[in-house]
């Protein structure tokens, strides 16, 4: 069994169709999809706002670098360029954990590394798992707690929408 969280954003173009690409994507793999949130951009770049979701998969045969892998070919196929950091994108989809591993792998580090820092990762992973944990430094940390501790800034960046990801499986 391999069982991952994975966050997706988008700040250009359709955005609420570069989220849904996704959910399509991974069809009968996702378990929980959360609500979409518009969020403020990370990272000090002037662009526009994104558009963020968590995905909960799952899929007996599909490894931790699988998920990475079929993320950046979504990304690829939604025309993702890598040219500034933390810069606008069409789409980015994050392996945030997977089967509680925790691996520095240069490839996929796990989890994520600053997933304990991102509200727009936090606040729609609580929808879907409430009572979730991210080990953060080899600690299992509440999400709730993690997000808490957050600066208000950092959380008031993060809000709701009407956008609704739909499965069609």
């Amino acid at each position: 069994m391999s069982r991952a969280v994975l966050s997706i954003g988008s700040n250009m173009g359709d955005r609420v169709q570069n989220l849904q690409s996704v959910l399509d994507a991974f069809g009968a793999a996702v378990v929980d999809v959360s609500p979409v949130y518009t969020t403020a951009p990370w990272g000090g770049i002037d662009q526009d706002d994104f558009l963020n979701a968590i995905l909960v998969v799952d899929d007996p045969d599909v490894d931790c670098l699988g998920w990475l892998h079929r993320g950046q070919q979504l990304e690829q196929e939604a025309a993702r360029t890598r040219t500034v950091v933390w810069g606008p994108r069409t789409l980015d989809v994050d392996v945030v954990t997977c089967d509680d591993i925790r691996s520095d792998d240069p490839e996929l580090t796990l989890p994520h590394p600053r997933a304990h820092e991102r509200a727009f990762v936090l606040v729609p992973w609580i929808d879907v798992e409430p009572d979730g944990v991210l080990d953060v430094g080899g600690v299992a940390t509440p999400l709730t707690q993690l997000l808490a501790g957050l600066p208000d800034g950092e959380r008031a960046g993060v809000g709701t929408t009407e956008f609704v990801l739909k499965r069609t499986q």
